[in-house]
């Protein structure tokens, strides 16, 4: 009996993007098409004009669920066009309505372009809040997981400036509490260990370069240690991630903001 194949409902992104070019490249990938049942949500046009263009194989037209009618000849510049950030919004929406009614077990996003998106109308910082915002999920967190790091966000898509305003006691606890059940539960891993950064150089050096790690995430790592979570910070930023990826230390590091986290 041959195993059955995950469903996967994959965007385009943005038709001016990597997208299209990244798609084509996967369904010729064995590795994908082996492993996966794959649905584009795109552009079928703007597909096979990428393909002739790059000398690729054409998708199979019932791979590809076309949502989008653009000219390839109008939007292929790489700027950010507002039909092609509106296009993207729709395969991301599609898509996860293809999830939610269980046509689709998984959604893959290819990246989407958020100046283009705004000029279309779009709301939201990018695609965690807005999948968050498809699913009415309240409670969610951006994490990166690969086989040897897995890094969780504290705080996602906001300017570096006001990263310090917005990190609390509660939010450092609540993305803790929430990695250690998603390790347990989506990872199999039976006692996840995890690691929380500071958000300053030396994790603060004691207060000597700010006292957010002291004030407010240190005592979020308290509250975690004391409902038996194996928990350990605030770290400095510049080591905690050679001790989780060399060291086998931890499974996972909670970070503080975008940058020092996906970096």
């Amino acid at each position: 009996m041959k195993p059955i194949k995950p469903k996967i409902a994959l965007t385009m992104g943005d038709p001016a993007g990597v997208g299209p070019e990244l798609i084509l490249k996967a369904l010729v990938d064995g590795s994908v098409t082996k492993t996966a049942e794959i649905k584009v949500f795109g552009d079928a046009g703007v597909l096979d004009f990428l393909a002739d263009r790059l000398g690729l194989e054409r998708p199979d037209k019932e791979i590809v669920i076309s949502l989008s009618s653009i000219d390839p000849e109008e939007i292929m510049s790489g700027g950010a066009v507002k039909e092609g950030g509106r296009a993207s919004i729709r395969y991301v929406e599609e898509a996860v309505k293809a999830a939610l009614s269980g046509s689709a077990d998984a959604v893959v996003t290819a990246p989407i372009n958020k100046e283009a998106a705004k000029k279309a109308g779009f709301a939201f910082p990018g695609h965690t809040e807005f999948l968050a915002h498809l699913t009415n999920t309240k409670d969610y967190l951006m994490m990166l997981g690969g086989a040897d790091l897995k890094v969780i966000l504290v705080t996602i898509h906001v300017p570096l400036k006001d990263v310090p305003g917005l990190i609390t006691t509660p939010k450092v606890f609540k993305a803790v509490a929430m990695t250690h059940e998603s390790l347990k539960k989506f990872f199999h891993i039976k006692n996840p260990r995890i690691a929380v950064a500071g958000l300053n150089p030396h994790a603060g050096e004691g207060g000597f370069f700010g006292k957010e790690e002291e004030e407010i995430i240190r005592p979020a790592v308290q509250e975690a240690l004391g409902l038996g979570m194996d928990v350990t910070g605030p770290l400095p930023p510049d080591t905690v991630f050679y001790r989780a990826v060399r060291k086998k230390d931890f499974d996972a590091v909670v970070c503080m903001y975008h940058d020092q986290g996906l970096g």
